[in-house]
C-alpha cells in the first residue's frame, strides 16, 4: 500500500514492548501509546488532560530489536508511520475497532528527557547519532570546503554564514533573514 500519508504522533509507553518471533522467525514487535492533549478551560485558566489518543504500534526486522532493547514503559515517545484501522469483537461480543500505526520512525522525546544513542552493529546503518560519519579531508559537514565555512548561521547568507551566491541560502531559496525553526 504505497503513497499513504505518514503521521507523527508524542505520547508515552503504556507498557513495555512485546517483542515477538513470527513462525517463519522473524522478528518483531508491539508497544501501546497514549497521546494525551493538554486542554485549557478559557474560564478558569487552568489546564487538565483531555481525552487520550491511544494506539497500538507494530514494527519488524531489526528495527523491532532495536526498539525492544531501548524502550521502557512511561517513556514519552515521537512515533512516525502509516495509520490502519482494525475492528474485532472483544471478549464481551461488543464491536470495536482500533488504531493502529505500521511504524517508520520512532524515538525517544528529549522534551523532558536526555538520551545517550548508540550505533547499531550490522548493516552499516547511518543516522545515529553516536558516532558520525567521516568527512573527506577538506570538507565541512555542510558539503562545502572547510576554508569556505565560515562562523555564524549556517542556514542564511545574511553576512556572517555560508558561502552560497545568488539564493541568500544554501538551498536555492530567497529566504535572507528568515530561521528555519
Amino acid at each position: 500500500m504505497a503513497g499513504e500519508p505518514l503521521i507523527t504522533v508524542v505520547g508515552n509507553l503504556v507498557a513495555d514492548p512485546e517483542p515477538r518471533v513470527s513462525q517463519a522467525g522473524k522478528s518483531w514487535v508491539t508497544f501501546r501509546i497514549a497521546s494525551t492533549p493538554r486542554v485549557r478551560d478559557r474560564q478558569s485558566g487552568d489546564w487538565s488532560d483531555g481525552e487520550p489518543l491511544w494506539l497500538g504500534c507494530r514494527a519488524y526486522g531489526e528495527y523491532a530489536d532495536n526498539i525492544a532493547a531501548s524502550l521502557t514503559k512511561g517513556m514519552r515517545v515521537i512515533v512516525q508511520g502509516r495509520l490502519t484501522q482494525r475492528s474485532y469483537t472483544d471478549n464481551q461480543g461488543q464491536q470495536r475497532t482500533s488504531l493502529d500505526l505500521e511504524v517508520e520512525e520512532v524515538g525517544p522525546s528529549l522534551r523532558f528527557a536526555t538520551a545517550q544513542v548508540s550505533r547499531g552493529q550490522s548493516r552499516g546503518q547511518v543516522g545515529g547519532f553516536g558516532g558520525g560519519s567521516q568527512q573527506p579531508q577538506g570538507q565541512s559537514s555542510w558539503g562545502r570546503p572547510a576554508a569556505q565555512q565560515q562562523e555564524g548561521n549556517p542556514w542564511t547568507n545574511s553576512g556572517q554564514g555560508g558561502a552560497s551566491s545568488g539564493g541568500g541560502n544554501d538551498f536555492g531559496g530567497g529566504f535572507d533573514d528568515e530561521q528555519p525553526f
